[in-house]
Formats: C-alpha cells, structure tokens, sequence
C-alpha cells in the first residue's frame, strides 16, 4: 500500500498552481495524494489528515502567512495527539526557517526545489517520525 500525503493550501492565499505540481510529483514517486484544495483552516486540514491517515502533511504557503498558520497546524495536531510530519513549501524568507523548525515543521522548501527535492523531504520527515 503506497503511503499517503495530503496536500493542502491555508488561509487567503489562491495561488494552486505549485501545489497541483508538488502533488503530481508525489503521485508519479508512489504517493497517494489528497488534495484539500484551496482556503484550508489549520482545523480542517487536521481533521482531514486524521480521516484519510496520512503519513504526511504538505502545506503550500504564498501568502506570507506561514509565522501565523502554521504553528496553528502543529498544535491542532498535537491537540489531537497525531503524530504526523508537515512540510512547508512556497515563498518562506531563510530568515523563518528557525521559527518553523521551532513550530514543529520538519522541513521547509522554496521555490525552486527539485523533484528529488521534494520527495526526498516528504520521504525523510516520514522516515524521522517514524524513527523517533
């Protein structure tokens, strides 16, 4: 059974074009992917990682709004007791990166970020939550 990994876009932001790709990607390395589509809420995007067991969370951040939404994602899933590793992609400036790894996010990607970047981020943050 290949693993699963949702995919997801929080808050305002209505860019989908990068989060389409990263999910085909994941699809074409042997991911099963779920796409929660646009205008998420840390809570819905918990709640649908829960209901289709995932192994991974990848949420696509254009908006800027990263520092607000995403501890918000980690704590929902702590709340809930869900171990489950997210992965942060789109435009977070280097100087955030401490902050998210603070938060809780395991890995964090930008723009540019190869294909074989990409799987290897959702394939080690899993491996990592597994192995701890």
């Amino acid at each position: 059974m290949a693993e699963r990994v949702l995919v997801t876009k929080l808050g305002l932001d209505g860019h989908d074009r990068g989060v389409k790709i990263v999910a085909r990607i994941l699809r074409d390395a042997g991911y099963e992917v779920i796409y929660t589509g646009l205008f998420q809420t840390p809570e819905t995007v918990v709640a649908a990682a829960i209901d289709e067991d995932v192994s991974a969370i990848g949420v696509s951040m254009l908006s800027g709004a990263h520092e607000a939404l995403l501890p918000m994602v980690t704590e929902a899933l702590k709340e809930a007791g869900a171990d489950i590793p997210v992965i942060l992609g789109g435009i977070v400036p280097e100087g955030d990166f401490q902050s998210m790894y603070d938060a809780g996010i395991a890995r964090v990607l930008t723009p540019g970020a190869t294909a074989d970047e990409v799987v290897e981020a959702v394939s080690g943050a899993i491996k990592e939550y597994r192995d701890s």
